[in-house]
């Protein structure tokens, strides 16, 4: 286990949150096109020339795994009762005096509504306090997403502030 504890597998009950690995391929290919409708409107996009991510699932993994190496980004995949059910990442990892965090998520739709996500990014942020150092995370959210709005209702996470602008969406 590197230092700030990664990887690491986070239980409650029937939610596990453990590090993706690059036998997800099938399964994150399948949630994400399963659910291309439903998270459409709140993924964020990047913008003409700044993609610089992996073209492959492996590539992407490896990437993710250095990341965390370096105590950058933490990628997790969420499993309900053993089946894939989405993700919950920490990324924008920043030490020093700020110590803070983003918090990013998706989540299958067959699994809505059945507190799968407040559980998870909560045990997901534990950690971050906990184990990782961090002092403050953010969840960034447009404001007509109200399942995701819920979500940190649910955890009590203030709302900080309005950042029109701070995600790139088309």
């Amino acid at each position: 286990m590197l230092p700030g504890g990664w990887p690491v597998r986070l239980t409650h009950e029937d939610v596990v949150c453990r590090p993706l690995r690059t036998t997800d391929a099938a399964l994150w290919r399948d949630a994400r096109e399963r659910n291309a409708t439903w998270l459409a409107p709140w993924d964020a996009t990047v913008p003409p020339g700044g993609d610089l991510r992996p073209t492959t699932f492996d590539g992407l993994v490896r990437s993710l795994r250095r990341q965390a190496r370096r105590g950058t980004t933490y990628p997790f995949v969420i499993e309900v009762g053993g089946v894939f059910a989405g993700q919950v990442t920490i990324n924008n990892v920043v030490r020093g005096s700020a110590m803070f965090g983003s918090v990013g998520y998706w989540l299958d739709q067959r699994f809505a509504g059945r507190g799968v996500m407040p559980r998870a990014v909560a045990m997901v942020v534990d950690h971050a306090f906990d184990r990782l150092g961090l002092h403050r995370v953010e969840v960034a959210i447009r404001p007509e997403n109200s399942n995701s709005l819920r979500v940190v209702e649910k955890l009590g996470m203030p709302e900080v502030g309005y950042a029109p602008g701070y995600l790139h969406f088309f």
